[in-house]
This record gives C-alpha cells, structure tokens and sequence, in this order.
C-alpha cells in the first residue's frame, strides 16, 4: 500500500515499495514539485540523485520499502530517502569495469552536502543529499 502526504509549500513525503521502475515515476514527481516550488534548474541533479538512492533501496533493502521526503528549503531541495534496513552505504571506487558501485559517488557530484542518519532508537537509516542553494539552507 503506498500513502500519499502532499503540501504544496515546502514538502512532500511517499511511503512505498519500490521496484525495479520507481525510479522513472519517482523522477516525474520530483520535477512535478520542482516546477511548482519555482527550482526547475535543480531538475537534471534531483532526478540523478533521487534515482540512485531508490536504486540502493532496490538492490539492498529486503522488502525495499521507503519513505521518500522532498523538502524545499529557500533556493535548495532536500531529498531523504529512509527504510529499516541497518546496513549502511559507502561510497566505493568502483572499478572501470564494474556494473555497479558509482550511486553515492554520483550523488555527491550532484549534491551541495549529503550524508546517512540512524536513528538510535529504530532500525534503518536515512540517506539524504542537497541540492542547490547554499550552505546552512536545509
């Protein structure tokens, strides 16, 4: 089952189970939202990024079930991407021939800050990137 909580102004949060597409209908709603918070130059980056997270909920999540947040923050977005799975992502260098291993590592060439938050009192994490704006903005 998947809920919807939607405000126009400076959020938007899905929980989900994602699949194999998601990403491609997952990057609709983003530019839906940046084209109605004014940020449509963020567009190309917050596709990039928000593909790369949900495909390390596809590939390492058992259930692959998330919650993904955009957050408008001035001239920035913030995108969270949370599930309950404990394991953690780490960039890798990646060799030239490997088919996987470049999503962190592309999502930190597109984003102003990124990082991972636990919660100590729950499983799981949360991975997030900026994008845009300054510093200090989200």
């Amino acid at each position: 089952m998947n809920e919807l909580i939607h405000s126009p102004r400076t959020h938007y949060r899905l929980h989900l189970v994602v699949g194999a597409h998601s990403a491609r209908h997952i990057r609709r709603i983003v530019r839906a939202h940046l084209r109605l918070w004014g940020l449509r130059e963020l567009a190309d980056a917050a596709g990039l990024a928000v593909t790369e997270l949900v495909a390390n909920v596809v590939r390492h999540v058992p259930g692959r079930r998330c919650t993904i947040v955009l957050r408008r923050c001035g001239d920035a977005l913030r995108i969270e991407v949370s599930d309950d799975f404990a394991g953690l992502p780490r960039v890798r260098d990646a060799d030239v021939l490997d088919e996987g291993g470049r999503g962190l590592a592309l999502v930190q060439l597109v984003s102003r800050a990124w990082g991972v938050e636990q919660d100590a009192h729950a499983p799981g994490k949360t991975v997030w990137c900026e994008i845009g704006g300054k510093e200090g903005e989200c």
